[in-house]
């Protein structure tokens, strides 16, 4: 008799690929040396990039046919996603001693935990109110997720955007405070 698949319900393995960015992050902060710096920011891009397209693909669509959502959340998401992925762009097209390099990825890691908070609070509590089958959805979210771990996420907009523009360089402030004549007390 055919193995039966194990089933995976969706939101378990949200909350666990939180966790794991989490422990990404705080291992980040902990860390001094840049090499591992460099391997652990890559490795939480990576996992951010996958858990993004699984919830963009998968999870919200779900959530917008069966949740009401006056308030917005879906929307609030989005562009948390928005946001965060063009952080990750950014920081794929760095190598680590650019100055802003580190503060990008402290930037990242603090609004993805606060859209974690988020999505763990209000979003999941809503979430599990509807009709959907969790179960089902975390076999297809499952599903997706190793097929983005073996053969990469495709370039989203983000990134297509990031890699025409480039990065910044310096910041603006970085840039006019070389000329800026500061005001002294007399």
């Amino acid at each position: 008799m055919p193995k039966k698949d194990k089933t995976t319900n969706a939101i378990t393995m949200l909350k666990e690929d939180h966790q794991k960015v989490k422990d990404l992050f705080d291992k980040l902060e902990e860390t001094n040396g840049s090499a591992m710096k460099a391997k652990l920011v890559s490795e939480a891009l990576t996992e951010l990039k996958v858990h993004a397209t699984v919830e963009e693909e998968l999870f919200y669509p779900a959530l917008r046919q069966k949740m009401e959502d006056e308030e917005g959340i879906l929307e609030e998401a989005d562009e948390e996603h928005h946001v965060a992925k063009v952080l990750i762009a950014e920081l794929e097209k760095m190598n680590g001693s650019e100055d802003h390099w580190e503060a990008k990825f402290t930037v990242l890691s603090e609004s993805v935990r606060h859209h974690i908070k988020e999505e763990e609070g209000d979003m999941f509590k809503k979430a599990k109110k509807t009709d959907i089958d969790f179960e089902i959805l975390g076999n297809q979210m499952a599903n997706l997720k190793k097929r983005l771990l073996k053969q990469g996420v495709p370039p989203d907009a983000e990134e297509k955007m990031v890699g025409k523009v480039g990065l910044r360089g310096d910041s603006p402030a970085k840039n006019a405070q070389r000329t800026l004549q500061v005001p002294v007390k007399a």
